[in-house]
C-alpha cells in the first residue's frame, strides 16, 4: 500500500463534547439511528431471520479489495484480525440457521484522503444479512422491503425530524431502479458511480460487477464469467453506495481459482478452505448496510460523521 502522509489532526474531547451538546444535529440523528435499529430488528424478525451476536476479532476475516491499514491482535503468539466484515462468518452461520442477521462493528483502517468522500468511517456499524439457498434478486428485493419499511416509520415517527433536514425525503416504489456497471460506464464514464447517485431519483442498484473488482467470496456469473452476482445500492442525492452484497462461491475449487486470482495466499484462508473443501459451505446470499450512512442518506448529513456519537473518520485522532 502506498504511504500516506501522516495528518495531525487530532480532535480535541472537551470540544468534540461541547459540539455534541450545542449541535443539536447528534441528538436527532440518535433518535432516527435508534428507530433504523428497531424496525430492521423488527422487519427481519417477522421475515424469519435470526440474530447472532458479532465477531469481533477472528483468525480470518474479509481482504476487501482496496488499501486499508492491517488491525491484527498477536495472543499467544496466535493472530488474531480485528473484522473488517463477517462476510466468512456468515457463510458458516447459515448453516446453523438458514436466515441471519448482525449488527456487525466493523474496522477498516482507510487512509487519510478517504475523508473527503463524506462517507467513510474507520469503525462503523453495518447490518449484515445472509440467507442458505438464495439468489441475488431475492436478498434485493428483501432490501426493497426494509428500506421501504425503514423509512415509512421514521417518516411517521419523525416528521419533524425529516422535515428539519430533508423535507424532499420520499419512500420509494417498488422495484428500484436497476443498472449494470457496464452501462453506468458508458453513460457517465469511470466516475459512474458518483454521477449515477447525483442524477438519481431514487434508490438505484447497480448490478454485475466486475470479476476484479471484489473478492473471492462473490459468485461469478458462469453465464457471463467477466462478472459477479453483486450489487451495490447507490443512494440518490450524491449519498453514494449504502448496501454491497451479492450471491457467494461455496465450491472448494472455484474459490481456490479465485483467490489465486486476486493475488491472496492461500495459507490466510486456511480454516475457511478446510470446510469448503469438506462440502460443508452452501450457496447463499446476503449484503451488509452501513448504518451511519442510513443515517446520512436519511438525513441528508454532508459527511458520515455527523451520524454518530465518537465517529472515527479517516486520518482524525479522537475519543
Amino acid at each position: 500500500m502506498a504511504e500516506v502522509e501522516k495528518q495531525d489532526r487530532r480532535v480535541d474531547s472537551v470540544e468534540l463534547v461541547k459540539t455534541y451538546l450545542e449541535d443539536e444535529t447528534y441528538s436527532d440523528a440518535l433518535l432516527v439511528q435508534s428507530e433504523i435499529l428497531r424496525l430492521s430488528r423488527e422487519f427481519l424478525a417477522e421475515k424469519g431471520f435470526v440474530e447472532i451476536l458479532p465477531v469481533i476479532v477472528s483468525t480470518i476475516t474479509d481482504p476487501l479489495n482496496h488499501d486499508v491499514f492491517e488491525a491484527q491482535i498477536d495472543y499467544y503468539g496466535n493472530k488474531y484480525y480485528v473484522t473488517k466484515s463477517m462476510i466468512l462468518q456468515k457463510q458458516v452461520s447459515v448453516l446453523i440457521h438458514d436466515k441471519i442477521f448482525s449488527f456487525s462493528p466493523n474496522l477498516r483502517l482507510e487512509t487519510a484522503e478517504k475523508y473527503s468522500s463524506g462517507r467513510h468511517l474507520i469503525d462503523f456499524v453495518q447490518l449484515d444479512i445472509e440467507a442458505k439457498e438464495t439468489k441475488r434478486e431475492e436478498i434485493m428485493d428483501l432490501m426493497e422491503d426494509l428500506i421501504i419499511y425503514v423509512l415509512k416509520g421514521i417518516l411517521t415517527k419523525y416528521s419533524g425530524i425529516i422535515e428539519k433536514y430533508h423535507p424532499n425525503l420520499t419512500v420509494p416504489k417498488k422495484p428500484f431502479q436497476k443498472i449494470s456497471v457496464k452501462k453506468a460506464k458508458e453513460l457517465y464514464g469511470d466516475d459512474y458511480e458518483k454521477i449515477l447517485s447525483e442524477r438519481a431519483e431514487g434508490p438505484v442498484w447497480l448490478i454485475d460487477i466486475p470479476l476484479l473488482n471484489r473478492e473471492f467470496y462473490d459468485k461469478q456469473d458462469m453465464d457471463n464469467p467477466d462478472v459477479l452476482l453483486d450489487f451495490d445500492l447507490i443512494y440518490p442525492e450524491g449519498h453514494g453506495e449504502g448496501i454491497s452484497g451479492g450471491e457467494r462461491e461455496h465450491e472448494y475449487e472455484q474459490i481456490v481459482k479465485r483467490i489465486k486470482l486476486k493475488g491472496n495466499g492461500l495459507e490466510s484462508y486456511e480454516d475457511y478452505l478446510k470446510l469448503a473443501k469438506e462440502g460443508l459451505l452452501k450457496h447463499s446470499a446476503g449484503c451488509g448496510i452501513g448504518i451511519e450512512r442510513f443515517t446520512k442518506y436519511i438525513l441528508d448529513l454532508d459527511h458520515v460523521e455527523k451520524s454518530r456519537l465518537f465517529a472515527k473518520a479517516p486520518g482524525k485522532y479522537t475519543i
